[in-house]
């Protein structure tokens, strides 16, 4: 420990020890102890493989849980079923009862989940403001989803180093293991909508090459741009970094928005994903629409990236947003994507 020594001049100093006096003081503790390097990467190595065969084991454990109840379920339009709706559990209404969709909910502080207040023996279900909780597509989804309750306990209860479980509906639902209280934002809404998460868009689709062209002529003044900018935000909303992307403006003349992008697929990273949508955000439009060219340079484009074996090496489409066509442009498809029609449009 540092000694304190009084001074009336210049108050309390402290004295640091050099480093050879410290190491002195500890010498007689220390030991050298020879290690073999190759057997202590091969223990850590032992010690990885067992803790990710766990992880995958629960995985496979929730998959094969929600295939069988899923090929045992019966879709009924007028299902009626109480679930735990996450937004309403716990709140009560005037009269001072739930509200539904909203019974007693057991929340307590876990260590394991940052003392968040949870609840490790039961799920409960997200939904996003804009899907209906009675929809009868997502009360079949949750109630079929029931299953995987007793796996979400089992798995934590083998693995107690596993943290969030969870189950992502195409129909727009979230269940999510162990359950929690979900806050809306100061709105009042809950944008988080798990179909536009990375997870799920990998999970649920193929990684693909995607040039999304769009007219900005004068045709696409006013509310036509601004619905055409709020489509092409949503598109790369659903592109994850397995996916290649391109936009490409077009009115007399071809733009590709980012010019250091001119020629190329880019990976839809998050950070390239911002980029275009910053960069759409400033589109105006002017012009005469000529979509011919904008077609033909992205099938060029998109068929050097697959001679090459670059992108994606799976699926290839264009996606064309306009007001309308004055064409059907049979020759660029007949020259550029007939017989094999190796890119959707």
């Amino acid at each position: 420990m540092p000694t304190q020594i009084r001074c009336k001049s210049i108050g309390t100093v402290l004295c640091k020890k050099t480093r050879a006096s410290k190491y002195k003081d500890v010498e007689p503790t220390l030991k050298i102890e020879e290690v073999d390097g190759l057997e202590l990467v091969k223990k850590f190595s032992e010690e990885m493989e067992s803790m990710l065969r766990r992880k995958v084991e629960a995985v496979e454990r929730l998959v094969e849980a929600a295939e069988d109840a899923d090929l045992t379920h019966e879709y009924n339009s007028t299902l009626v079923f109480n679930y735990y709706n996450s937004l309403l559990i716990n709140e009560r209404d005037e009269k001072d009862n739930y509200v539904e969709l909203g019974d007693e909910f057991i929340l307590e502080p876990n260590e394991h989940f940052n003392n968040l207040l949870v609840n490790t023996t039961y799920s409960d279900v997200q939904l996003p403001t804009n899907v209906y909780n009675r929809d009868p597509d997502i009360l079949n989804g949750v109630y079929m989803s029931e299953a995987l309750n007793p796996i979400f306990v089992d798995n934590f209860e083998r693995d107690p180093k596993l943290t969030w479980q969870y189950f992502g509906s195409s129909s727009g639902f979230f269940r999510l293991y162990p359950g929690i209280k979900w806050m809306p934002d100061e709105n009042g809404v809950i944008s988080f909508d798990c179909r536009n998460r990375g997870w799920y868009i990998q999970a649920a689709t193929s990684p693909k090459d995607i040039i999304i062209l769009v007219d900005i002529s004068g045709s696409m003044k006013g509310l036509l741009l601004t619905i055409a900018k709020h489509t092409i935000i949503t598109i790369l909303d659903t592109l994850g970094e397995n996916d290649f992307v391109n936009i490409i403006a077009y009115n007399d003349y071809v733009h590709y928005v980012e010019p250091c992008f001119k020629g190329i697929l880019v990976q839809a990273d998050r950070d390239n994903r911002e980029h275009f949508k910053q960069l759409v955000d400033e589109l105006q439009a002017k012009g005469v629409g000529t979509v011919n060219k904008a077609l033909m340079e992205s099938f060029r484009v998109l068929r050097e990236f697959r001679d090459a074996g670059q992108g994606g090496l799976c699926n290839q489409a264009i996606m064309l947003i306009t007001d309308g066509a004055m064409e059907d442009y049979e020759y660029v498809f007949e020259k550029y994507n007939w017989p094999d029609r190796k890119v959707c449009l």
